[in-house]
């Protein structure tokens, strides 16, 4: 039989977690807006535009996890994991984002193991349906960075000069692609 203490440092456990990858999500959310700005700026309007509604999808994530923070009795965090890292190159930013999308993936799957042991299954599930769009954001990311790499100034040159709008939808990356 558990007690009220055994289930309250579960809880503890999976706040934690959350937390943690809310903070996470905040780093990605302001990392992102600020290689929108920069992509935008030197005319990539297409590739800022994409990472923009990337960001608006992170904001979701973050939302969701202060929403189960808060369901537990938790305070969710306002504070970004990390330092901003302003002024990337444009062939700098793609690589940089799949690997921070990669290891994203690889602690909330870590993460996803502590709700299961703690017996969340909530928590557990919303773990599961932000990884699957995590991957979504990574394979964007690494596909234009190999496109990057593999051609270069062909491929930005086809790229510049294109519209940042996003159009009246704010719905992030993958409800704006229908996803």
């Amino acid at each position: 039989m558990t007690t009220a203490t055994d289930r309250e440092q579960r809880k503890a456990k999976v706040i934690e977690v959350l937390n943690k990858a809310r903070a996470m999500e905040l780093y990605a959310i302001t990392q992102y807006m600020n290689q929108h700005y920069g992509l935008d700026s030197m005319d990539y309007g297409e590739l800022a535009a994409n990472v923009k509604l990337i960001a608006i999808d992170e904001m979701r994530h973050a939302e969701m996890f202060a929403e189960r923070i808060k369901e537990l009795g938790g305070e969710p965090t306002t504070d970004p994991e990390g330092a901003i890292i302003k002024g990337q190159e444009v062939r700098i930013v793609f690589p940089f984002d799949a690997d921070l999308e990669d290891d994203t993936i690889d602690a909330y799957n870590q993460f996803l193991l502590v709700c299961r042991e703690c017996g969340d299954s909530v928590s557990m599930k919303l773990f599961e349906t932000i990884i699957d769009e995590e991957q979504a954001h990574f394979n964007y990311f690494d596909n234009v960075g190999g496109h990057i790499r593999t051609l270069g100034d062909t491929y930005l040159s086809k790229i510049a000069g294109t519209s940042a709008s996003t159009g009246p939808s704010t719905k992030g990356f993958l409800l704006n692609k229908g996803g």
